[in-house]
């Protein structure tokens, strides 16, 4: 049944090896779990996935891996296989328990019994003492108060269960989802490097008690300058037009590289880049920052980041006077090749899904100006430009 799993996860692309099942099987082994598939989906999730983005790959598996186990028979044959495992299940159990289990007629009479309420049951049933439903004294259903029986349904109160039989639910966590400020967070951590710098006001344990054992056990206390992260962010947002759809994920991005980057710096613009940006969007024809002062003024230490979906005329990239809001004496690819020339990191996010670039011509032109990286909204390839960016 375990290998059956591990095939079905490779399957479904969870990056799973030999080393993972065998860690599994050895979990099993030593009966980290027993008894409990709630126990056993966490724990196998914690052997196989490494990864919080497989999370929903995992689940999708898991959750057909077991519904496919639709007949009873199926259930009793994968999750008691033979005598043995039948043995050690009745070894979890109190004499008490034993008891009430064959006062049935044993384990197999119970599930026998079951399999016919269900056949000639037609509707759903609530209370009483033989029907498959909620509540009631039935051994089957949910929430009932039978001392032994087979649960149907989530959350049975008693926890008396043989059985539980569950469809399982589990919270999308997939790279290929739009994402949260959250995961934009943990995405974006793939670009800190720490350093450092202030004042020397955090205790450093190591070298204190190295300090304090060289000096005889005479306390010697070693203080160090607060970590903060090194890395230094220029932010470009597109708005306006076709960016409307996108404002929101776009405000997430904000919210996220704010909290994550000391060293963050941002300006907005229209379409392409151009001459002049503004941070103002209300005053953004009357307060604007030439784009020769942003490059002179922050270093070429400093990652570049633009968001925008790359939808406009071909002319607004590649033709002076192509902008629809002013005259740009030179193209916006000029502009976009000088910020190129002092900044080696350069990478641009679409919100448009990356399936959607090959239909739009100054999507191609864009990313043929970024030399292919431009990276689609997604958790995925926001830690790809992530990742790029801290080569």
């Amino acid at each position: 049944m375990l290998i059956n799993f591990f095939h079905g996860l490779r399957d479904a692309g969870v990056p799973v090896t030999t080393r993972e099942l065998l860690d599994l099987l050895e979990g099993m082994k030593q009966r980290v779990v027993f008894g409990s598939m709630d126990e056993f989906y966490y724990f196998s999730r914690t052997c196989m996935v490494k990864d919080e983005k497989y999370f929903d790959r995992f689940d999708k598996a898991f959750g057909l891996h077991f519904k496919d186990l639709e007949a009873l028979d199926d259930v009793i044959e994968a999750m008691i296989p033979d005598d043995w495992l039948r043995s050690e299940f009745l070894k979890n159990l109190s004499e008490e328990e034993k008891a009430k289990i064959e006062s049935l007629g044993g384990l197999e009479k119970l599930i026998e019994e079951f399999k016919k309420r269900l056949e000639e049951q037609e509707k759903r049933h609530e209370g009483g003492n033989k029907w498959i439903g909620t509540g009631g004294t039935s051994p089957f259903g949910q929430e009932g108060y039978h001392p032994e029986g087979i649960r149907v349904g989530p959350n049975g109160k008693n926890k008396k269960a043989v059985k539980v039989w569950d469809k399982r639910d589990f919270k999308n966590l997939d790279d290929s989802v739009e994402l949260g400020t959250r995961n934009i967070k943990v995405a974006m951590r793939r670009l800190r490097k720490f350093a450092r710098t202030g004042a020397a006001d955090e205790l450093d344990l190591d070298d204190t008690i190295t300090s304090t054992a060289r000096n005889a056990g005479l306390l010697d206390i070693k203080m160090v300058p607060e970590r903060h992260n090194a890395v230094k962010v220029l932010l470009f947002f597109d708005v306006g037009g076709s960016m409307d759809p996108h404002v929101k994920v776009c405000e997430e991005l904000f919210s996220a590289a704010r909290t994550e980057f000391k060293h963050m710096e941002y300006f907005y613009f229209h379409n392409f880049l151009y001459e002049s940006v503004w941070k103002n969007n209300i005053r953004r024809h009357n307060e604007r920052t030439p784009l020769l002062d942003i490059l002179h003024k922050y270093s070429h230490d400093y990652k570049v980041i633009f968001v925008g979906d790359a939808s406009m005329s071909p002319y607004e990239i590649l033709q002076p006077g192509g902008s629809v809001e002013h005259w740009n004496e030179e193209s916006g690819e000029v502009w976009f090749r000088r910020l190129q020339e002092v900044y080696d990191k350069v990478i641009w996010i679409n919100p448009v899904p990356e399936e959607d670039w090959q239909y739009t011509q100054s999507v191609s032109i864009t990313h043929k100006l970024l030399e292919g990286q431009m990276y689609p909204l997604t958790l995925k390839g926001l830690e790809e430009g992530m990742s790029f960016l801290s080569k």
